[in-house]
């Protein structure tokens, strides 16, 4: 395909190397104007890599760069802004204590001739953005303060506040719950009709057939193809991804639960302004049993997991694991009982973000051997031992226990704590989001793992915002709102419609009459 003013980006022969890893290999895109473009692709393939050489964050080794037929040479973001391309970055880059205003403006601000800020103005004109794209947000709320949803906003309001015509969304909708997303696709919808372009790298087939017209598909840094989204089905994009053929269903037989292996008994615990915000909830989960919680995001789990964890206080009731109880003790404690957790931060709860992929990996168990001896480390033992996850998890880049694990992907830093704790070999294991981010060969793995380990005896507590993987991967469904189980069924006894109506507020009598 030759170079044309038709296209508002197209990318030729791009390659990047990192030390002796080939990130990108003779990578090729032509995004259309107007339209919204998929790239797709597994964990560690190169499409944020791509993406952040479009933006000016990364320099090419090789290739070229059109915007809208012209060759350009993009060496920093404030070219690219310069050039109309703006990008939201996966991890969102706001300043937590300052209002959607100044983080919008920081950087472009608007002042008079005396270098006073002119914020009456500012604000002016990001309502007219709001009001013009559905982009409703309060200019004078605190980033603390709002949704994750609302903070993604605030991401795309930042790049039109400086007039990008094309716009580069990395993993839009990893972090949001399914009404966030449906809003998000009708944002899109909004820009693409204004004659913006917007370009998402993502892992949900589901959404791309929502939203997008074309598809590129990279794997292993290599291009693929380049589909239109209606002449293939969400199980012919799998495959093209991975290479192979995927199983979207959860394969697993009917559960065989045991004793009770951990119970829950009437917890009340508040939140940081002393708001109950769980309220006298119970639960318990047998040996051999998956729990799923389904719940609208902000009913109380977050702060429901952090008591489990002893990150937080429990003002009233127990929380016992094989009969010992564990609340308001320490975290410490609740691993040494056999409890191991991947939390939904990865980046703040999950990693030490500075430390290398191979001490990640025993963070929990460093202090005991075969990783060390009397205090004395056994680098030898923690290397065997990290290089068979990588392998078995198909953590990329290959050979990356000696690096930092902020250099990896989102996905596979996800899948250096599921790794982690799942060799833990835990008597409970709590799942937060555990395939957030993660492409479908990987979730079809995550999901035959935590399967195994219920087949073990092992008791499961998934969390997640993922109505299809609750009702697809639980042998036992509770329902959160408001702090409290709304309602606990079998799988099987019930449709996403009725979950639904629970996670929304619905009353369980209603249902049944």
């Amino acid at each position: 395909m030759g170079i044309s003013k038709e296209y508002a980006v197209q990318m030729r022969g791009i390659k990047k190397v990192f030390g002796a890893y080939q990130a990108l290999d003779d990578v090729q895109l032509d995004v259309k104007k107007g339209t919204i473009h998929a790239i797709l692709g597994e964990n560690g393939a190169g499409k944020s890599t791509l993406m952040n050489i479009l933006y000016g964050l990364y320099q090419p080794d090789c290739g070229e760069i059109y915007l809208n037929g012209e060759k350009v040479n993009i060496k920093n973001p404030n070219i690219a802004i310069s050039h109309g391309v703006g990008m939201v970055h996966q991890h969102f880059m706001l300043v937590d204590n300052f209002t959607v205003t100044q983080n919008i403006i920081l950087g472009k601000e608007v002042s008079n001739k005396f270098g006073v800020l002119n914020m009456s103005k500012a604000k002016n004109e990001i309502k007219s953005i709001v009001k013009k794209y559905g982009l409703d947000v309060d200019p004078d709320a605190k980033i603390e303060d709002i949704s994750v949803g609302m903070q993604q906003r605030v991401e795309i309001l930042k790049a039109l506040y400086r007039g990008v015509d094309l716009l580069i969304l990395d993993e839009p909708t990893a972090v949001l719950t399914p009404l966030e997303i449906k809003e998000l696709i009708c944002i899109m919808g909004n820009l693409i009709k204004d004659g913006k372009t917007i370009i998402i790298i993502t892992h949900k087939l589901k959404e791309i057939k929502e939203s997008a017209e074309e598809c590129t598909i990279i794997r292993k840094g290599k291009y693929i193809d380049t589909v239109k989204v209606t002449d293939v089905e969400q199980s012919d994009l799998a495959n093209m991804m991975v290479g192979h053929k995927v199983n979207l269903i959860v394969e697993k037989s009917p559960a065989e639960p045991g004793e009770i292996v951990f119970d829950i008994d009437n917890i009340t615990v508040e939140d940081d302004r002393k708001l109950s915000v769980i309220k006298d909830l119970s639960l318990k989960i047998r040996r051999g049993e998956i729990l799923g919680i389904a719940g609208i995001d902000g009913n109380g789990q977050k702060e429901l997991v952090e008591a489990i964890t002893c990150l937080r206080k429990v003002s009233s009731g127990t929380i016992k694991i094989n009969g010992n109880e564990i609340q308001n003790t320490n975290p410490r404690n609740v691993i040494d009982n056999g409890i191991s957790t991947i939390h939904e931060d990865r980046q703040k709860c999950g990693l030490v973000l500075d430390f290398t992929v191979a001490e990640n990996s025993v963070l929990e168990k460093y202090r005991k051997q075969p990783y060390s001896n009397k205090g004395i480390i056994n680098n030898k033992k923690i290397d065997e031992f990290i290089k068979q996850k990588i392998q078995d998890y198909k953590i990329r880049p290959e050979h990356c226990e000696n690096i930092l694990v902020r250099e990896l992907s989102g996905g596979n830093q996800q899948k250096v704590i599921i790794a982690r704790e799942v060799a833990n070999h835990p008597d409970l294991l709590i799942a937060v989001q555990p395939t957030r981010g993660l492409d479908v060969g990987a979730i079809e793995y995550i999901h035959k793992t935590l399967v195994e380990l219920r087949d073990k005896g092992k008791a499961i507590l998934l969390i997640s915002l993922e109505l299809d993987e609750i009702m697809n991967l639980s042998d036992t469904i509770s329902v959160i709102y408001s702090g409290q189980i709304v309602g606990t069924f079998k799988q099987g006894t019930v449709d996403e419609n009725h979950i639904g109506f629970l996670m929304a507020g619905g009353k369980q009598d209603a249902v049944n009459n």
